[in-house]
């Protein structure tokens, strides 16, 4: 019963979230693969000056802010969901452009810089870090701002399952089943880095029991 209790109140925690990422997705200025070249294609197709390289740059805004105009729709440079439809003739994909594996690079990358560095309680720089300090000085470094506290900090992104976890997430720990009170960031591969009390920042295992026992969810903050 008490699992079940600690379950509901997480639940009704992470309800309180932004709309899940796959609807406010958008292709943007910054964003690179496939889908931002056939977005070009299109763009070009219907008469816009645009090169088609796969690279969101501010020709290819430009041209989106154009084709925006020319048909009425919200003027903002981005490629939504009503945007994308207009374009290509088929429906949003719900996947994040590829900057978001880029973002989440960036992360990891700030992340390991810190392996090491001494858990202090309430530490919130290189000199000594807690759980969500940790975390919160990372996101900084790569221009996110973030809440001080791990029960705060999740309910500051997009709810995400266990299964669909991409590096970068936070992933959050309730160590009385109930009250979420450890924060770490997914770095793929079923680990974690986060700061530990016993060995400082450092790789953890979300498949090891203490973690899939007392696992509370996870969120995403990067767009």
């Amino acid at each position: 019963m008490r699992r079940k209790i600690g379950a509901m109140l997480l639940a009704a925690a992470f309800c309180l979230s932004v709309p899940s990422i796959s609807d406010a997705a958008a292709f943007r200025l910054g964003d690179t693969g496939q889908e931002v070249t056939e977005i070009q294609q299109a763009l070009a197709s219907s008469g816009y000056d645009v090169s088609v390289d796969g690279d969101f740059g501010p020709a290819t805004q430009e041209a989106v802010r154009q084709f925006q105009k020319d048909n009425h729709l919200d003027v903002d440079g981005l490629v939504g969901a009503q945007s994308y439809e207009m374009l290509l003739h088929r429906p949003m994909p719900k996947v994040k452009p590829e900057s978001y594996i880029s973002n989440g690079n960036n992360v990891i990358d700030t992340a390991q810089q810190f392996l090491g560095v001494p858990y202090v309680w309430g530490g919130s720089s290189p000199s000594g870090f807690d759980c969500s300090g940790f975390v919160q000085y990372v996101f900084a470094r790569c221009g996110i701002d973030l809440p001080r506290t791990a029960d705060i900090q999740a309910t500051a992104g997009t709810p995400v399952s266990k299964s669909e976890l991409q590096p970068g997430d936070l992933v959050f720990f309730a160590g009385d089943y109930v009250n979420i009170s450890h924060v770490g960031i997914y770095v793929g591969n079923g680990k974690m880095i986060h700061a530990s009390t016993t060995y400082g920042i450092a790789y953890d295992d979300l498949s090891r029991d203490y973690r899939v026992a007392h696992y509370a969810g996870a969120c995403r903050v990067l767009q």
